[in-house]
């Protein structure tokens, strides 16, 4: 029976062999199991590239990151070029956003295997994420033309084309990439955000509107067919985001729609209901104010305008809200306060100047409202004829007057 000594032997030494175990408990991907077994292999041998190699992909896989980072690179020290460790490191350095240092074991994983496309792939995301651009086209160019259906290159070309301003070249790859994959439907998304910004509006619509169950599709379409002064159109959109998604921000863009559609009524329900959501945002009473202006509700407006000015005492729009629905009562004091805060914000128009000439006319200060009537002609120069007819007037009155006493 002696000669089953020597396979016994093996098959002990074997299952002892930390390293060994280590690849075993890979194959099962028990990560955690992995790592310890590789972790004793590199503690009985520093040297063993191969054991610390595991090692960090145990690492990589368990989210240690800078474990298996620091692990490849030591990697690198003992077998330098080492296209896996090159490549991994790579991987992982992008997965941190720290592009910089991908970039060039990237590059010289890419250059050992030019005909490997996934090397490639990373090597542009990472010239990608560092905004070089032309380079990042170059090399993502390549990698498709190794694998022309990887909806992530196309993602990377569509954003590095973007990245150049080349938006009508970029909007084939994204669209692409969406076709390619169903998880890369926010490349539409994205592509519809850079048309907005390229002030492309009628481009953004018709991508939103290829997302007729989506909330926030139906928020941006109608958003944007209020800005295009469609309002009519955003209402259903705005409706429908307001059905599924009751938000303060949804109503009260429902409720804009509604105003300049001719339905006030519904306009100020919605902008009541956005604010019994967000009674704190400045922005809706700002809103809500401007609704109940148009409505010829002063009082109301007033009272708004007033929260917001006081919320943000810093903004000549809302003192000037305030001002004007003031004088709209005709209460000239406060009125008269409201325009010394933007004075003293050194923000005064050719509007506030004649507001004041009208406060203080109103007032009998008459060498008052004199000096705001000139004030308010000298700004205006041409641009609002009514008002400057009608200040002529007052000045040739007010002189007449003033001659007198």
């Amino acid at each position: 029976m002696r000669w089953l000594a020597a396979p016994l032997w093996l098959a002990l030494a074997w299952q002892q062999d930390p390293a060994q175990q280590g690849l075993k408990a890979l194959e099962e991907h028990k990560y955690r199991e992995a790592a310890e077994w590789f972790a004793r292999a590199v503690e009985a041998d520093p040297n063993d590239y191969g054991a610390l190699f595991h090692l960090a992909l145990a690492q990589s896989f368990l989210g240690r990151d800078d474990e298996a980072i620091a692990a490849y690179r030591r990697v690198l020290q003992l077998k330098p070029g080492l296209y896996e460790a090159e490549l991994n490191l790579g991987i992982l350095l992008l997965r941190q956003k720290r592009a910089q240092e991908a970039i060039p074991h990237l590059e010289a994983a890419a250059q050992q295997k030019p005909e490997v496309a996934r090397p490639r792939l990373h090597w542009g995301l990472a010239l990608l994420e560092a905004a070089r651009y032309e380079q990042a086209r170059q090399v993502l160019g390549e990698t498709l033309r190794l694998d022309a259906n990887s909806a992530l290159a196309h993602l990377g070309m569509a954003r590095a084309l973007a990245g150049q301003n080349r938006l009508e070249e970029a909007a084939t790859h994204f669209r692409k990439a969406a076709e390619l994959d169903s998880g890369f439907q926010d490349a539409l998304w994205e592509l519809a955000a850079l048309y907005e910004a390229a002030g492309q509006r009628e481009q953004a619509i018709a991508l939103y509107a290829q997302f007729p169950d989506h909330a926030g599709a139906r928020e941006r379409l109608g958003r944007l067919l209020l800005e295009a002064g469609r309002a009519s159109e955003a209402v259903a959109h705005l409706e429908w985001a307001v059905t599924h998604s009751p938000t303060a921000a949804n109503r009260s863009a429902l409720a804009l729609a509604y105003s300049k559609a001719g339905e006030p009524e519904k306009a100020l329900q919605q902008m009541r209901q956005a604010l019994a959501l967000a009674p704190g945002d400045p922005d809706l009473r700002l809103l809500y104010g401007r609704l109940l202006r148009d409505q010829k509700r002063f009082a109301e407006a007033a009272s708004e305008f007033q929260r917001y000015a006081q919320a943000r005492p810093d903004s000549v729009e809302g003192w000037s809200e305030l001002a004007a629905m003031l004088v709209s009562l005709e209460q000239y004091p406060q009125a008269l306060i409201a325009l010394d805060r933007v004075r003293a914000l050194n923000r005064e128009s050719a509007g506030h100047h004649y507001l004041r000439a009208i406060v203080l006319d109103k007032s009998r200060d008459y060498k008052g409202a004199l000096a705001a009537y000139q004030a308010f002609l000298a700004a205006s120069q041409g641009r609002f004829p009514d008002e400057e007819f009608k200040a002529r007037q007052r000045i040739r009155i007010i002189q007449k007057e003033l001659e007198r006493r």
